[in-house]
């Protein structure tokens, strides 16, 4: 049996297309069955509808608070009965109704080596901060804002001289790695989270994330 993937995204949904990529691979667990958007005329619309995923604009300007809006994307989201609701850009912050609604299988990616630059602008702050190294974190979605089980980590430098834009083309390129990765150990059930931790084949992972020595 496929899990079911729905994907909510705000802008050009690069994530959401290298996950769509990966559902077409050879064996791949899952497949995108819905995309939704909390704005209109967004590229990751398009890229929904060229691959013949139904694609959804829900606008958070139509409703008069986050929680009524919530209430809203929960109704929307329940329609395509997922088993894994993937944020993938979706620039907003949950409420703890939604977050509860969708406990344990929600997942976002956030460009920075949580519990590192939580928020926005994580690049820039790195840059300043004068780290050597930046990255990106996928982690289960909690009530904590960028603060759930930390999933899966990649890291890239940060070189003399780089713009915010050199490292966020740098961190892009991981993104689209390990995304579709974690979202595969979801599907594949290899991947759950119990009492606000994330388990991997049974076994807790550590505070950064499954290493690795391949």
């Amino acid at each position: 049996m496929r899990s079911r993937i729905v994907v909510l995204i705000s802008g050009s949904g690069t994530n959401l297309q290298a996950i769509i990529n990966a559902c077409k691979s050879e064996n791949y667990p899952g497949d995108v069955v819905g995309v939704i958007s909390n704005k209109a005329n967004v590229y990751g619309l398009t890229r929904a509808q060229e691959e013949n995923i139904d694609a959804q604009v829900l606008s958070h300007q139509s409703y008069d608070s986050r929680e009524s809006y919530d209430q809203a994307l929960i109704k929307l989201i329940d329609t395509f009965k997922p088993d894994l609701v993937v944020l993938a850009g979706f620039m907003r912050i949950l409420t703890p109704a939604f977050v509860q609604n969708f406990n344990g299988k929600l997942l976002n990616i956030h460009p920075s080596l949580l519990p590192k630059y939580q928020g926005l602008n994580t690049h820039q702050r790195a840059i300043d901060a004068g780290d050597t190294e930046h990255g990106v974190s996928v982690h289960f979605v909690t009530e904590e804002l960028d603060g759930g089980p930390v999933i899966l980590q990649a890291k890239v430098p940060i070189f003399a001289g780089d713009s915010a834009d050199d490292l966020i083309a740098r961190v892009h390129e991981q993104e689209h790695r390990i995304y579709p990765l974690v979202v595969k150990w979801f599907c594949q059930q290899r991947l759950v989270m119990e009492n606000e931790a994330a388990l991997f084949d049974g076994n807790l992972l550590p505070a950064s994330g499954y290493a690795s020595e391949e």
